[in-house]
């Protein structure tokens, strides 16, 4: 993976500044972070590599984007399940993995990334954009705003992206310490410290399995209970 990668601040901004505007913009969000990011994906790749169990799922390329991508295969996955409970969601929520996968090509393109990633460093990249929505799920923090910023905070903890950093510094300074945001990303992130590393979970087995077994198995807890709060233009929730 390349090195040096040069921190563009002014990006970050123009970016935070059009999230303003519509905050269920996600490409903006993969801007700024991937603006502020730095080396840190790099640093996170060679960490994932020295595991036995991240090299395994290099060596076997996985790619969680078919499977989460396969909607009647997670269905047919047991009620109460991890894969069933994520299919669920994207349903209720109008998402899909495909979405995510469009508007992370969108956010390479307005960051001027070109090159294009081959071998293992491709892997990974679509495995970590891949886990996003399953972090969403398997820690109980929703789609809204809040819980937005309560699962890049764990994320943060998760990975000490210096871009998902700023984003998250960004929202906690403009929320307030003290404020039902503030506390849920001080959770979010206390949750990423005492949970078991995220990354090189087997997650192909862990999505057939009962989502609370998963949950006790990695150190995740009880799901939060919050107040959402979602945007005036926020898709409708499927019912």
């Amino acid at each position: 993976m390349a090195s040096r990668n040069r921190l563009r601040p002014l990006v970050a901004r123009r970016a935070v500044r059009a999230l303003r505007e519509n905050p269920d913009n996600t490409m903006q969000a993969i801007v700024a972070i991937g603006a502020m990011s730095g080396n840190s994906n790099e640093r996170l790749f060679r960490r994932f590599k020295k595991s036995p169990k991240g090299a395994q799922i290099l060596r076997e390329k996985r790619d969680l984007y078919d499977l989460l991508s396969d909607q009647k295969r997670m269905l047919a996955m047991a009620p109460g399940s991890l894969g069933r409970t994520i299919v669920e969601w994207f349903i209720r929520e109008n998402i899909s993995t495909e979405g995510l996968a469009g508007a992370s090509e969108a956010a390479s393109k307005e960051l001027g990334e070109t090159r294009e990633l081959g071998g293992e460093a491709r892997v990974f990249g679509n495995r970590l954009r891949n886990l996003h929505d399953v972090f969403h799920v398997v820690t109980g923090y929703d789609r809204d705003m809040r819980g937005e910023m309560a699962v890049l905070a764990f994320t943060l903890a998760q990975t000490g992206n210096t871009g998902i950093g700023y984003l998250v510094w960004r929202s906690l300074r403009n929320g307030g310490w003290n404020s039902e945001l503030g506390r849920l990303i001080r959770q979010g992130f206390r949750r990423g410290r005492r949970a078991e590393w995220l990354l090189d979970q087997d997650w192909e087995a862990l999505l057939e399995q009962p989502i609370e077994q998963v949950r006790q198995k990695l150190g995740l807890g009880e799901p939060p209970v919050y107040e959402q709060l979602r945007s005036s233009g926020a898709p409708a929730l499927s019912a």
